[in-house]
């Protein structure tokens, strides 16, 4: 057995991952104690109690991997590992992820640390971690089969650099990475300046949650790994609206959002009532000139943006993907599109045989959060989450800023539904209604058609009724 000196030397001098003998009683009592987490709640901020001191950040849904100092070394071990992540209240996914979560425990140090990452692999196959936007020793990038070998199922690997510089980062594997991402083996990397540093602003509350999506068929628990653009579940840190926890702030505090996108496709990330701006990348921080005011800011596959803002707005405030396919949960892509479409006499004939058959459809397709249908086994309604108005017909990437004048500073609490002072919400108008202005015009051309179309296409719209006659 190679003593604990004598394998943090080889591993300094070679600067590149090894591997333990094997995940045995002996060789796991000389590494730090995996901590493991079973609830999807978000955890309160983890306070440094050693090391140099720091900001921590609040993982949404999620929670931050403790350490332990030795000699000068921050110390983590990661623990690769098949999981059961609760996507919302009651519907679980069987998914791979590290520390009993997916995503992954999030890891905060300050720049400058020298960090040793133990990572044992629980897994069925080989896998490896590559510490994505790091700099760092080629020997440490975590490329299977290109910078070091795979690490087998029943091995521990160490992997061992300095945190070079500040900023946003995540990690992943780098083996067989279709399976073991679309699996859900990911987690976030925080690392914190040790001293001020002219691009980075101090902020009262520190955000962080990555983009991930799924295809999960209704009644059924592991993603279909194969999938590359159909897909059915989008989430924010493994989450799917209403199971998603609220962002909170006091009015008037800095905020900082850090996102990262580990999906098949880009997400423009949309805020309410404030306007933010892009504060850093996996990069590192912006600088100052390059940024300007947004309200919704376009996150690629593989990309880390910051956000940054003066929550001085009051209310419940939706933060969300502005892909509206992506504010949607188990959604069927078959489906056609029946607006319009007056299908009563067909409606009759059917109900003779099938008499609880209901239209979907026809009006758009809110009646889908209205109406309470059976749901196979483990799923989640398409549009769902009950606001204090009704329902909000949300799902997948959607969640709320709740930003409110008393929330203490340091408190995560969710204040519950705004209230809002008198004059200051939409109201329902019983008086005399205006001329509504309506455009006759038909519309121009660029030139004229080379056949021209004989006689007008008649279209027929059929409109519901109600609503005040209008």
């Amino acid at each position: 057995m190679v003593s604990r000196r004598d394998f943090f030397l080889g591993a300094s001098a070679i600067g590149a991952a090894v591997a333990t003998s094997a995940v045995s009683r002996v060789s796991m009592a000389a590494l730090p104690e995996p901590v493991l987490q079973g609830s999807a709640d978000t955890q309160p901020p983890l306070q440094p109690d050693n090391g140099r001191p720091y900001n921590p950040v609040v993982t949404l849904n999620g929670w931050t991997l403790p350490w332990r100092m030795n000699a000068g070394v921050k110390e983590f071990h990661l623990v690769a590992e098949p999981v059961v992540r609760e996507l919302a209240p009651g519907y679980k996914a069987h998914l791979w992820g590290y520390n009993g979560q997916s995503p992954g425990p999030t890891i905060e140090v300050v720049e400058g640390d020298r960090v040793r990452i133990f990572v044992t692999n629980k897994l069925p196959e080989h896998t490896s971690i590559h510490w994505h936007g790091q700099r760092l020793p080629n020997g440490m990038d975590g490329v299977a089969g290109l910078t070091q070998p795979a690490i087998p199922s029943g091995k521990t690997f160490v992997y061992e650099f300095v945190a070079r510089r500040p900023g946003t980062f995540m990690y992943h594997p780098h083996a067989d990475e279709m399976v073991q991402m679309a699996m859900g083996m990911m987690g976030f990397w925080v690392t914190h300046p040790k001293q001020h540093h002219p691009l980075i602003n101090e902020v009262d509350r520190d955000y962080c949650f990555l983009l991930n999506a799924y295809d999960i068929e209704p009644g059924a628990y592991t993603p279909k790994i194969m999938e590359m653009l159909d897909f059915n579940l989008w989430t924010f840190n493994s989450r799917v609206f209403p199971g998603i926890d609220p962002l909170v702030a006091r009015q008037g505090e800095r905020v900082r959002i850090r996102v990262g996108n580990l999906t098949m496709t880009n997400h423009p990330i949309h805020l309410h009532g404030h306007e933010f701006e892009v504060t850093g990348t996996d990069g590192g921080p912006t600088p100052a000139g390059s940024r300007w005011p947004e309200v919704t800011a376009d996150v690629a596959v593989g990309q880390m943006r910051q956000l940054e803002f003066i929550a001085d707005e009051e209310g419940d405030w939706a933060l969300h993907c502005h892909k509206s396919h992506h504010t949607m949960n188990a959604m069927g892509h078959d489906v056609p599109t029946l607006v319009g479409v007056d299908h009563r006499d067909m409606t009759r004939k059917i109900t003779r045989l099938v008499p609880d058959y209901m239209v979907m459809g026809e009006r758009g397709m809110a009646d889908m959060a209205e109406m309470q249908m059976p749901l196979p086994d483990n799923t989640i309604p398409m549009m769902t989450g009950d606001g204090p108005f009704g329902s909000v017909e949300m799902g997948g990437m959607f969640t709320l800023l709740k930003v409110r004048k008393e929330q203490a500073a340091g408190d995560y609490g969710d204040p519950g539904w705004f209230r809002h002072p008198r004059g200051t919400q939409a109201y329902e108008w019983r008086g005399e209604l205006p001329a509504a202005a309506r455009s006759d015009a038909s519309g121009g051309q660029a030139m004229p058609l080379r056949q021209p179309i004989e006689a007008p296409v008649d279209v027929q719209v059929r409109k519901p009724g109600g609503h005040a006659g209008h």
